[in-house]
């Protein structure tokens, strides 16, 4: 059995955006117990403490909990009661004026428009770039409903990828699309918690709901890790809970 469980975090472990709810909370700590943790996702550190560190039980054992925030390009672990950056990687204003611009041409050529849109659609987080389709604090009925098959995003997607060489560019969540650097994925932020943890990846499995061609935990399965595909958080709870068994 595998000594570190990965996961995706929208649409695996909660709601796009939303806190942890109390059993999931409950599930990651008995998982805890008997095994590393990680949650990868494109969300910068405050959406991260917002929906995972601060909806934990307060028996989780966080000192095997590994937060990796904007793709894994940052990592955060818990150490003497406080949880701490390990890493940060972060782009230069020139690489940030570059994207920002891309994705202002981009939008314009590919001609989505939506009707309506909920706060601030770009956002600067430090190590990445995120465009949300209809906003950062959009509904998440609106959202789910918006682009489900995420035809409209590889639209965008391979607009984008002939504007930005040399940067990686990958969908995530029910309306995102995130930038980094290239090579900077899901596999990349694995592999960095490989060197960081000292855990080999054959003792890795990952847990996502976009284990497929285009999909921001794609990377994952490419790497050679055993992957589980979930359709929501209520699968994610039974494929916990599985494992939990396995390993008492």
């Amino acid at each position: 059995m595998k000594d570190l469980v990965a996961f995706d975090l929208d649409g695996t472990l909660a709601e796009s955006k939303q806190p942890l709810q109390d059993d999931m909370g409950e599930a990651l700590s008995d998982l805890l117990d008997v095994a590393h943790v990680a949650v990868i996702s494109g969300g910068d550190w405050p959406q991260f403490e917002k929906q995972v560190a601060s909806r934990l039980p307060a028996r989780a054992d966080r000192s095997r909990l590994w937060l990796m925030p904007t793709t894994g390009t940052k990592l955060y672990v818990h150490r003497e009661g406080a949880w701490r950056t390990v890493y940060a990687e972060l782009f230069d204003e020139e690489e940030k004026a570059r994207i920002l611009q891309a994705f202002d041409q981009s939008l314009e050529a590919t001609g989505f428009v939506p009707e309506q849109t909920w706060g601030q659609r770009i956002e600067d987080r430090g190590s990445q770039i995120t465009f949300s389709a209809l906003g950062q604090e959009a509904p998440i009925e609106a959202k789910e409903n918006w682009d489900p098959d995420f035809s409209k995003r590889k639209v965008i997607q391979a607009d984008l990828r002939g504007r930005l060489p040399g940067l990686s560019i990958n969908m995530g969540g029910a309306t995102s699309i995130d930038v980094t650097r290239e090579g900077v994925d899901k596999a990349y932020g694995l592999k960095r918690l490989r060197d960081e943890s000292g855990i080999p990846l054959a003792a890795m499995m990952f847990v996502g709901d976009a284990i497929f061609p285009g999909g921001n935990d794609y990377p994952a399965k490419e790497l050679g890790l055993d992957t589980v595909l979930v359709r929501d958080a209520r699968e994610t709870l039974s494929v916990i809970a599985a494992i939990v068994a396995c390993k008492r």
